[in-house]
């Protein structure tokens, strides 16, 4: 009986660890990395490194590698990005959908957020309006998807808004509460 206790133990709390994401093994959509810099107007200013670390205020946030997977700064399984443009995180949790310049938040078809061929990311709000979120250096070419999914990464962590029924939480990594 006794040796039955641990292996119970140990299989309760792996039974509590998330599911990784849907294509955890194989990726999903390729990804160009690259050296970027974004500088933010009201945040911190963050750094993509070309081994895919991402930093915000010299803080590691989460990684991203060339397959479209995205790790928490603990390096454990977070999103990935499938080929179609779905972010998908642990658990099957939606987290929008992305192109190459642009970002859906979970619940919308309508991009919340754009980052322009010239790095300048705008966010739009439920009117329409635009409002500047600052600019990116180093997202041309092949990285300007990288650099997307980053500033979306990063949108879901400080808006929260009942017009996407997304309650957004900041904690260890990026989280997502419904």
């Amino acid at each position: 009986m006794r040796s039955l206790f641990p292996l119970l133990w140990a299989t309760l709390l792996l039974g509590c660890t998330p599911a990784q994401p849907p294509r955890w093994g194989e990726g999903g959509a390729g990804l160009a990395l690259g050296a970027a810099h974004w500088s933010r107007q009201d945040a911190g200013d963050v750094e993509l490194r070309p081994d895919g670390h991402v930093l915000v205020d010299g803080d590691l946030v989460f990684v991203i590698d060339r397959v479209g997977r995205v790790t928490d700064d603990d390096y454990e399984p977070f999103a990935v990005l499938l080929p179609d443009g779905q972010l998908v995180g642990t658990d099957d949790t939606y987290l929008g959908r992305l192109g190459v310049t642009n970002a859906s938040p979970p619940g919308s078809v309508e991009a919340w957020l754009a980052v322009m061929p010239d790095g300048q990311v705008v966010y739009f709000d439920a009117d329409g309006q635009r409002s500047s979120g600052g600019v990116w250096r180093g997202c041309t070419g092949a990285v300007l998807r990288s650099c997307t999914l980053v500033t979306q990464l990063l949108a879901m962590q400080h808006y929260r808004s009942p017009r996407f029924g997304v309650g957004v939480g900041v904690g260890v990594g990026v989280g997502v509460g419904f």
